[in-house]
């Protein structure tokens, strides 16, 4: 019985893993899908390989990845891309049109075989700078303070009874 138990605590673990990246993407995208629905469309769509459907107001955008499934840190680099493209553009709230091109843009030149670094470099950005949670600051160290001088060392008197 414990055996069984274990067994399926194991199994769990990974579906467990899948639903937070899941929504740890869905909550990252929200601002720049411009819904929760949306961003939800984009995640699962990419992830999947299936239709992505992107609303706001009467307008509606649908597309199909190019690039089939993708694992979520590949659907994390799309997206990261993709919103790196749209800030180039000085674009900071997209339209759905304006993102289908940008997300469908990113996921062409996946799909023609180009590495994520060499997609950022398209966008004169890098993946670290892409990646990199905007919500963490750089600590600033403070600043060490001088050491103070040593004092000078005594000299030592000579000892009798050594010739030197």
């Amino acid at each position: 019985m414990l055996k069984k138990n274990l067994i399926a605590l194991l199994l769990s673990l990974p579906l467990a893993a899948l639903a937070q990246s899941q929504d740890q993407l869905i909550e990252r995208y929200t601002s720049l899908a411009g819904s929760k629905e949306n961003a939800t469309s984009l995640v699962t769509g990419l992830r999947d390989g299936k239709e992505v459907t992107l609303k706001r107001g009467t307008t509606t955008e649908t597309f199909t990845p190019a690039t089939g499934k993708m694992g979520y840190g590949n659907v994390d680099n799309a997206l990261a891309l993709a919103e790196a493209s749209l800030q180039q553009k000085n674009i900071s709230s997209p339209t759905p049109a304006q993102l289908e091109a940008s997300v469908t843009e990113v996921l062409k030149m996946r799909a023609d075989g180009m590495g994520w670094g060499q997609i950022a470099k398209r966008y004169d950005t890098t993946m670290g700078a892409v990646k990199r949670p905007e919500r963490v600051a750089k600590v600033e160290r403070p600043q060490r303070p001088e050491r103070p001088e040593k004092p000078e060392r005594p000299e030592k008197p000579e000892r009798p009874g050594k010739g030197r």
